[in-house]
């Protein structure tokens, strides 16, 4: 073989090596793109969750009062409801994206949502407990309760899963939660059967909603939702891994076990954070995962990445829809995101089999 055949081989290696690489790099790069396209979105409408509401205040008038409060009005409207309820939803829906991304990653079932391993309704029966035992009526007082509530459940359904010598595998830990779940429910349904002055204010809550609730409840839930949100993207990596299978993924070094008790730890600080602020709002934890999948593939970096900027999008848009087609009133988001998230769900039900993770 001549030395220009050699050559011309030797360059034709290096382009084929070269080629996956720069589809790669293209690839991240457009992944890229689309999440700061994301991100402007979720500005766009966290923008007309300031300005949007029962009161009709003029675009102009926002925008001035926004950055220069003068006591007015329509300072206090907007700087004391508007701009608490608008961060609530932010971070309400980065906690649910992610405990929903997290539950299907961990139990590699396309069906999981946050509320699989017992965490909504722990935290629904620490809501009831506050209301019916306690007399508490406010929603800074619901929040620890319903946390309480969501960390007990969790640590139960966990211990419950890893019951015996074998580890908390998904099948168990899923089982384990189901168990929990019929449990807890029937108990809150005992307790809002006998007293129907803890029903008549529970019902208000579970519906799940971001009106009335102040600056105090966000400072509250923020350590928490921050919190699961580092341990989330920390684990991205492992859970890749994992969707493999255990098996393989010991072999390619990730501590199985470990794993799985800090993506419980992860989905308990988001789900009883987003819970207890705002009530169980569902589909959002269903729904986002497998948009952000079809979007972006498997790869559970960008999975998480993405399920973390869409949710909110979902979640703070009906609430916006919500207060535009309930005006002068308005519908609580969590009405809106099942009508909205249901459809969705079904439409990418229809163009992508659901197959499991």
């Amino acid at each position: 073989m001549s030395v220009d055949t050699r050559t011309e081989v030797g360059n034709g290696t290096k382009g084929a090596a070269s080629a996956p690489s720069s589809r790669r790099a293209a690839l991240a790069v457009l992944r890229g793109a689309g999440l700061l396209v994301a991100l402007g979105s979720l500005l766009v409408i966290a923008l007309l969750s300031v300005w949007l509401g029962t009161r009709d205040i003029p675009f102009t008038s926002t925008w001035s009062v926004l950055w220069n409060p003068d006591g007015s009005q329509a300072s206090v409207i907007i700087h004391s409801y508007r701009i608490p309820r608008t961060v609530l939803g932010v971070l309400v829906g980065i906690a649910l994206g992610l405990s929903g991304a997290l539950m299907q990653a961990l139990t590699r079932n396309p069906l999981a949502d946050p509320g699989l391993l017992g965490v909504s309704l722990g935290a629904s029966t620490g809501v009831v407990v506050a209301i019916s035992f306690l007399g508490i009526g406010t929603a800074l007082g619901y929040v620890w309760f319903a946390f309480a509530g969501a960390a007990v459940a969790s640590v139960v359904v966990y211990l419950l899963g890893s019951a015996g010598r074998k580890l908390a595998t998904p099948d168990r830990l899923v089982v384990a939660g189901s168990a929990v779940t019929a449990v807890l429910f029937a108990f809150n349904s005992a307790i809002l059967l006998l007293d129907p002055r803890a029903f008549n204010q529970f019902r208000f809550w579970t519906v799940g909603a971001l009106s009335g609730r102040r600056m105090d409840v966000v400072w509250v839930i923020l350590p928490f939702v921050v919190a699961g949100l580092l341990l989330a993207l920390l684990l991205a990596p492992s859970l890749n891994a994992l969707a493999m299978g255990d098996q393989l993924g010991r072999a390619l070094g990730v501590n199985v076990g470990r794993t799985r008790v800090l993506g419980v730890v992860a989905v308990m600080l988001l789900c009883g954070a987003a819970t207890a602020a705002a009530g169980p709002i569902g589909f959002v934890g269903l729904v986002v995962p497998h948009v952000a999948r079809f979007v972006v593939g498997p790869d559970q970096r960008w999975v998480l990445a993405y399920s973390t900027v869409l949710a909110p999008v979902l979640l703070v848009g009906s609430d916006v829809l919500g207060r535009v087609i309930g005006a002068p009133g308005e519908i609580q988001v969590g009405i809106v995101t099942a009508f909205v998230g249901a459809p969705l769900f079904l439409a990418l039900c229809r163009r992508r089999k659901l197959v499991m993770l």
